[in-house]
């Protein structure tokens, strides 16, 4: 799985979405590193729905545009549960292998309001 078709699915996990509101979603759960194009998007919902893990939930005109709204179908979250679970499996492993290397892991320093001169 790609993973532009990841974070569509996850985008739309918890509710259905039209495209611009899932292209807000996609760039808010990947911290701005995932912002898709239009055409990519459509490109990706094509391929979602041809598989059969989402498919239209409903069309609604706002303001003279169109918005089609997408959902997941019982498959898409199959789907979606099983990457997610390959995804953690793989990085669990990671993890256990930096440790078994010796490398320390790396912790990002404590800072921000009242902690720039240390803990009270």
């Amino acid at each position: 799985m790609t993973q532009a078709a990841f974070f569509v699915l996850t985008a739309l996990a918890d509710q259905p979405r039209h495209g611009y509101g899932i292209l807000r979603e996609v760039e808010d759960l990947s911290d701005g590193e995932v912002q898709l194009r239009v055409g990519t998007l459509y490109g990706v919902l094509d391929r979602l729905t041809a598989d059969g893990l989402i498919v239209l939930d409903r069309e609604e005109v706002q303001q003279g545009r169109l918005r089609r709204y997408y959902r997941l179908t019982d498959e898409g979250v199959a789907a979606l549960d099983a990457e997610a679970e390959r995804m953690a499996a793989g990085a669990g492993a990671a993890k256990r292998r930096l440790v078994e290397g010796g490398h320390a892991p790396v912790v990002p320093p404590l800072t921000g309001p009242g902690l720039a001169g240390g803990l009270a």
